[in-house]
């Protein structure tokens, strides 16, 4: 069963930073296989797409919401199973619940759910991103 575990969440002033983790178990090698994708949750709200990082095949190009490009940066590194994003300049409107998510194909993963246009089946449970002075 493939899990993600995201950390590096917390409470942090505008303009602040913080570099959030995504730790992928039950893919053994075939992570880099999959593009992965932040998506985030503010209160009230529904999910949103962030950011997306190819996989091998794809060359693992990397794309941003307008909202979010030029302040936050997403990196994979394969050996490691772990998927980042780091954040710069934040603000308020950043206060979150971060996700990493993935679509792992229809023979694997769970239900699928949509972000935007994006489809994915497996995320993980997320972790608080708070930005207040």
């Amino acid at each position: 069963e493939v899990q993600l575990v995201e950390s590096g969440g917390g409470l942090v002033q505008p303009g602040g930073s913080l570099k959030l983790s995504c730790t992928a178990s039950g893919l053994t090698d075939r992570f880099s296989t999959y593009a992965m994708s932040w998506v985030r949750q503010a209160p009230g709200k529904e999910l949103e797409w962030l950011s997306n990082i190819n996989s091998a095949a794809g060359g693992f190009d990397t794309f941003y919401t307008d909202s979010v490009k030029g302040r936050f940066t997403i990196s994979r590194d394969n050996a490691k199973n772990t998927l980042y994003l780091q954040m710069n300049s934040l603000k308020t409107e950043d206060t979150a619940v971060y996700f990493c998510a993935v679509d792992l194909g229809s023979q694997e993963g769970g239900t699928y759910f949509f972000v935007g246009e994006r489809q994915y089946n497996c995320r993980g449970q997320g972790t608080q991103v708070t930005v207040s002075s």
